[in-house]
């Protein structure tokens, strides 16, 4: 199985991109235990995809950007969603109170160029969250894999950036690092591996921190 590059990965995966992975549940849940609340904030989704995560946030104005056409076409019609790179954001400079990045940074070689972009939108003292699989992860083995409409399985391209690589890359661009949580395959999420099949995995990776999220505060002294 050869590795796609994401924009062609996500092309194929946009037709059943909204089902739940084990990935995709673990990191929601880890977010979630951040603990930051978009009600009434400016929210900013980098990688939004079809902007499923951007539904019923409270936000007083929310945005996606996705490098995918395909995925911004499956979107609802309304929300606001644009196609985009995380490395040229199509935004002003000090837009958003939140700017999420999640699930996108390991598919970029150029993880420098992603942080500075990242911070450039971020208002100050505003919050910037990224995840990733954890080293933890990719160190085992695991891919980012995903079926497409038709049933086969294709795996994304995907760069491992260290939770240090990433430190230095955020507070070259005004971001400190305020807080962490690990997804974790639990009891949460057997019931993904039962149903592809893979109880095997689950045993075997049960315990594992699958996926980290990052929470990072703009010029916070």
């Amino acid at each position: 199985m050869s590795e796609l590059p994401a924009r062609e990965g996500y092309r194929l995966w946009a037709d059943s991109y909204d089902t739940e992975t084990v990935v995709s549940q673990l990191e929601n849940a880890a977010v979630e235990r951040l603990g930051v609340s978009a009600a009434g904030c400016t929210l900013l989704d980098v990688g939004c995809g079809t902007g499923r995560r951007l539904r019923d946030t409270g936000a007083e104005f929310a945005v996606g950007v996705d490098i995918t056409p395909e995925m911004v076409a499956k979107s609802p019609g309304e929300l606001r969603l644009t196609v985009g790179d995380v490395r040229a954001l199509p935004f002003p400079s000090l837009t958003f109170d939140i700017v999420w990045c999640r699930l996108v940074i390991g598919h970029v070689r150029e993880m420098e160029a992603a942080y500075a972009e990242l911070s450039r939108v971020c208002c100050m003292g505003g919050v910037v969250i990224v995840t990733d699989l954890s080293v933890e992860s990719v160190a085992a083995g695991h891919k980012r894999t995903f079926r497409d409409a038709e049933g086969t399985t294709h795996e994304l391209e995907h760069f491992a950036h260290t939770l240090e690589k990433q430190a230095i890359a955020a507070y070259d661009f005004g971001l400190r690092l305020e807080k962490r949580q690990d997804g974790v395959v639990d009891a949460s999420v057997k019931q993904l591996y039962v149903d592809a099949g893979r109880e095997a995995a689950y045993e075997e990776q049960l315990g594992m921190p699958m996926v980290k999220a990052l929470l990072w505060r703009k010029n916070a002294s």
